[in-house]
């Protein structure tokens, strides 16, 4: 088989009643696009019958691959393992419940030729639970008041990366990440489109409300130092209301005398209220402190360079970016 021009991650973990399917469906889908395609199977520890389905249809289809962990790591480390022994030019990467179509990957691929580094998607006329619709509502507006980054739906799996995202989103070594949030911050180009959304075909979720609460914290900390200038913030309003009380029982007591001040009691909670903004402040800045040592901890490159116009790539960052000679 020719070197791929584009590869499909899909990471399956107990999925032995949609496997035959979806294999089926994104053969499908893909093969009519005429141009040279891989299909990554990641099983993430599966404890079921998905990791024989999967070795079989790489031995039978010459397009799939079949990675196999040892374990189950979570779905964005099983889709990181396919990201790494991908070599596409373009990587979309599918939920393997078919709840996504992979019929919708032609959609995707016309964004990334017109030039999108990132396509994310946004499904419409969701078939999840209500509970499912309104935690996901939840984690999408708090991920982009923490990152700034202005997507719609961030817990789609079914997005398009082109190769340069994908070579700096591999140097990045921290073990909690959130791929489309990492792979935001590399692009110079994202888009977003609709696509369409079914009922799971088998088996049932495997986020239930501890994973999804547990998610919720991964995005936050992982990402952001969103929630310790939050700290620092909150810090700040209470002991300004602390002064402001303050400030307000002296004017009252000048006016109504010291009977009214309660004996005292009021200033105490004045003064309370001052100190505890004032530790909330001090947690806030040490916070800032240990952010910027969680942030070079982690490694990740200082810049990411996308593209070079005439002049021959250097090392490091650079080797993985794409080169365009002049005209």
């Amino acid at each position: 088989m020719n070197r791929p021009d584009l590869s499909i991650v899909i990471p399956v973990y107990n999925e032995q009643e949609t496997l035959p399917e979806l294999l089926k469906r994104t053969l499908e889908a893909c093969r009519p696009l005429e141009r040279p395609f891989e299909l990554i199977l990641v099983d993430d520890g599966s404890s079921d019958d998905s990791a024989r389905l999967i070795c079989q249809a790489a031995e039978e289809e010459p397009e799939v691959v079949a990675v196999l962990l040892n374990r189950n790591y979570g779905q964005h480390a099983a889709v990181f393992a396919g990201l790494q022994q991908s070599c596409g030019e373009v990587v979309v990467t599918l939920d393997a419940d078919l709840q996504n179509p992979p019929e919708e990957i032609p959609n995707l691929l016309r964004e990334t030729d017109a030039g999108a580094d990132v396509v994310g998607t946004v499904r419409t006329n969701r078939q999840d639970s209500w509970f499912r619709r309104k935690a996901s509502a939840l984690v999408n507006l708090m991920v982009r008041q923490a990152t700034g980054v202005k997507m719609q739906d961030y817990g789609c799996m079914l997005r398009a990366y082109r190769r340069p995202i994908i070579s700096a989103m591999l140097q990045c070594q921290e073990r909690s990440t959130f791929l489309p949030i990492l792979a935001n911050s590399f692009a110079r180009t994202t888009s977003e489109i609709p696509v369409r959304h079914a009922e799971r075909a088998g088996g049932e979720s495997k986020y239930n409300l501890w994973k999804l609460v547990s998610l919720q914290y991964d995005l936050l900390t992982c990402m952001s130092t969103f929630p310790l200038r939050l700290l620092s913030f909150i810090g700040s309003l209470i002991a300004l209301s602390g002064f402001a009380f303050g400030v307000l029982l002296f004017v009252l007591r000048v006016v109504y005398g010291a009977a009214w001040a309660g004996e005292g009691i009021f200033s105490l909670f004045a003064v309370l209220f001052i100190f505890v903004g004032a530790q909330f402040v001090g947690l806030g800045l040490l916070g800032e402190y240990i952010g910027r040592i969680y942030h070079d901890v982690r490694g990740r490159p200082r810049y990411f360079v996308q593209q070079v116009i005439g002049a021959e790539p250097r090392t490091g960052i650079m080797e993985n970016t794409v080169r365009a000679k002049q005209q």
